[in-house]
């Protein structure tokens, strides 16, 4: 199907649309009007991480086009906990933690949108902490029937599990949908997007504002990306793949995306760059060695879209510097030790990657050590003792733990 629309073609090409509302009666009217669109986002935590990128891929081609995007962050909502897709109960943040995680989230959203032009950040906690409980209940709590909400899947498969559900937690779905009804009568909002495990909160949404607004409202959801291996996009052994550099250097970032599993390649060029659908096509066709040039371009250009064109070019300059020309790049993580804690072992393999934060505990690294995981200056590590006496007369030593991470430990 071919719409009139720019923004559902290109979306639609590019592998977004899981689910729709009335998509027909929706591109009709972006055929002939701007609209404004929202997506909600989780501030659990002081920075997104690869999993968002979806959705801000989606404001950005809604921004692109001349519509109006809106980025909601969850500042009320975040207090209740969103149970979509989770099997337990989160953990409940204090109002000063969710304030510090807006700021820091704040600054992403104007890389993927022009928030000096037409699109906007709004927090929901603006509206949903003047809630009157009572009169909320009476007005809104009446349009959404208990025996819908367990048809849903985010709340059937909880339950289908036996995993607790709080009452609390089943709130989450009412003040959601009460948010697309605030946004659509206060900014003239029609369309709510998100993953898929966000189905019912948008249908739910999309039913308040028919029966009280009177008014048109559509909804679109993207499938749940995940990696060729099935487990979820952005989390690996070592943690969350984090946007912020602050949290996650670039080379970090940019090596992520460099080795990405050959079967995602395609899918992630359409999802997370803006390169030409006929480029992409043609990277898309790449085999064996070459498609290793196509993920090249893939982590240059999603590097450059999150963190910017310095960034990227710092991480491919970094990249280039350690992998082909052999050069210990200053900018790499780095600690300094004395000596003579290298020649009387006081300071090991294991404190080594632990100081330099390139992997999270110990038992892991001497796991990595056993299977191979750990190079130092380039050879695999093989000291049972954990020493690295051998290396106290040079300057500097390179530490490698898999293909991603490298440090140096300068010596004086």
């Amino acid at each position: 199907m071919k719409f009139k629309s720019e923004f559902l073609n290109e979306i639609k090409e590019r592998g977004f649309i899981y689910q729709e509302i009335e998509i027909e009666h929706l591109d009709n009217i972006m055929s002939k009007d701007k609209i404004s669109g929202y997506i909600g986002f989780d501030i659990t935590s002081d920075s997104l991480h690869v999993g968002s990128l979806t959705q801000l891929m989606l404001l950005h081609w809604l921004d692109y086009y001349d519509h109006k995007s809106i980025a909601l962050v969850g500042g009320g909502t975040t207090l209740i906990g969103d149970p979509s897709g989770k099997d337990e109960t989160r953990k409940i943040l204090s109002k000063t933690d969710i304030d510090k995680n807006v700021k820091n989230i704040e600054n992403i959203f104007s890389k993927f949108i022009n928030l000096n032009k037409n699109s906007i950040i709004i927090n929901n906690y603006d509206w949903l902490s003047d809630l009157n409980y009572i009169e909320f209940l009476r007005e809104f709590g009446s349009k959404i029937t208990l025996n819908r909400m367990l048809t849903f899947e985010s709340v059937k498969s909880r339950l289908d599990r036996e995993q607790p559900l709080s009452f609390l937690e089943f709130n989450y779905m009412l003040l959601q949908a009460y948010d697309f009804y605030h946004l659509n009568k206060n900014f003239d909002c029609i369309l709510q997007m998100g993953g898929s495990d966000q189905w019912g909160n948008i249908l739910s949404g999309v039913d308040m504002i028919r029966k009280i607004n009177r008014k048109e409202a559509f909804g679109i959801t993207s499938p749940l990306i995940t990696n060729n291996d099935g487990t979820k996009m952005g989390k690996t052994v070592n943690g969350a793949i984090w946007l912020n550099k602050n949290k996650l250097s670039n080379l970090e970032f940019f090596q992520f995306w460099r080795n990405v599993n050959d079967n995602d390649v395609s899918k992630f060029l359409y999802l997370f760059t803006k390169l030409p659908l006929n480029e992409i096509k043609k990277l898309s066709s790449l085999k064996d060695q070459e498609i290793n040039e196509a993920k090249k371009i893939l982590a240059y250009e999603v590097t450059k879209m999150v963190r910017g064109n310095e960034d990227a070019n710092e991480a491919v300059e970094i990249t280039d510097n350690i992998f082909k020309a052999n050069i210990i790049d200053a900018r790499l993580p780095n600690i300094s030790e004395k000596k003579y804690n290298l020649i009387n072992d006081s300071f090991t393999i294991l404190d080594a990657i632990e100081k330099l934060e390139l992997v999270k505990s110990r038992s892991e690294i001497k796991r990595l050590i056993k299977s191979d995981g750990v190079k130092v200056n380039d050879e695999l590590y093989k000291n049972n003792k954990l020493s690295l006496k051998k290396y106290s007369d040079l300057k500097e030593i390179k530490i490698s733990v898999g293909k991603k991470k490298i440090g140096i430990i300068k010596i004086n």
